[in-house]
């Protein structure tokens, strides 16, 4: 039987992940398989690894260069293979019970600052044609709302609730929800469409299209959001994921409960919210010293 197929079934059928989700269990599982045949482990064998054989893995991920945010999520990869494989009863003990996680330091999400964001549409000229009211709306979407880049992608036409003023996206394991957005975003997304319907012959589906009339793909939202902060910052990273951060990081600042910034973002726990506080913080640090007589 081949153990790997079945596991990765249950992912796409029953947990419903994504396909680049799935490759990517794929990748670490047919990774640590070949470690283990490099090493003398049979098919066989590797049903019967245990935590010594894993941290040797390990050991050999590290010294190859790879880093303890990477080792981590293989880890993570084969803690969820060996614990469907124990429910299903092919192995009787799942040997990554006793591997931790490696330390890693957590790095502050990168954003752009309010003045730069102000700049960017109050002064940057996108043009009024169809490709510039297509670029500044992505823009305009990502930052108001904090989506993901593969939500975005697929925001259908009919998605955009305009007597409630919501936008309905589906995120990750698609799931879906709401998200709030003001009447000038529409009125935004109203111009945009009406510059699409001079562009093409056919209305699409799809919200955001390129001059061909097909769907967005990512690289091309990428150089969009790209080209276009790069006009306000020097950032290393200018990227779908910075507006995000800084869609969250804003709203944080700006007194936004935490609790509602994870329902807008659709995380599925606090902890993965809760990293936009440590910028509110430096912030509020940097306050105190400049504010403190004895700071």
């Amino acid at each position: 039987m081949d153990y790997i197929v079945s596991f990765l079934d249950n992912l796409e059928f029953e947990k419903r992940y994504s396909k680049r989700t799935i490759v990517s269990y794929q990748t670490d599982i047919l990774q640590f398989q070949q470690y283990c045949t490099s090493i003398g482990i049979v098919e066989k064998q590797f049903l019967l690894v245990d935590s010594k054989l894993v941290r040797s893995w390990v050991v050999f991920l590290l010294e190859s260069g790879c880093s303890n945010r990477s080792v981590n999520r293989k880890i993570s990869t084969l803690k969820s293979f060996y614990k469907y494989l124990l429910r299903q009863g092919y192995v009787n003990v799942n040997p990554l019970v006793k591997v931790d996680s490696l330390k890693i330091n957590k790095k502050l999400p990168v954003f752009v600052t309010q003045n730069q964001i102000q700049q960017l549409f109050d002064v940057i000229d996108f043009g009024a044609d169809f490709l510039g009211c297509r670029n500044k709306l992505v823009i305009e979407l990502f930052y108001n709302t904090g989506i993901r880049r593969s939500e975005l992608i697929n925001i259908k036409c009919n998605d955009i609730d305009r007597i409630n003023l919501t936008l309905k996206v589906l995120g990750k394991r698609n799931k879906e929800r709401f998200i709030p957005i003001t009447l000038s975003m529409i009125k935004a997304i109203d111009n945009y469409m009406e510059q699409q319907k001079k562009e093409l012959d056919e209305p699409s589906d799809y919200l955001f299209i390129t001059e061909k009339g097909t769907k967005m793909y990512p690289n091309l939202v990428y150089r969009i959001v790209k080209t276009a902060l790069s006009l306000v910052t020097t950032l290393d990273k200018r990227g779908p994921h910075v507006l995000r951060h800084t869609f969250a990081t804003h709203m944080l600042n700006n007194g936004a409960e935490i609790s509602a910034i994870k329902e807008l973002l659709g995380h599925s726990n606090l902890a993965a919210t809760q990293v936009y506080t440590h910028n509110t913080f430096e912030k509020l640090k940097k306050i105190h010293k400049q504010a403190h007589p004895r700071a």
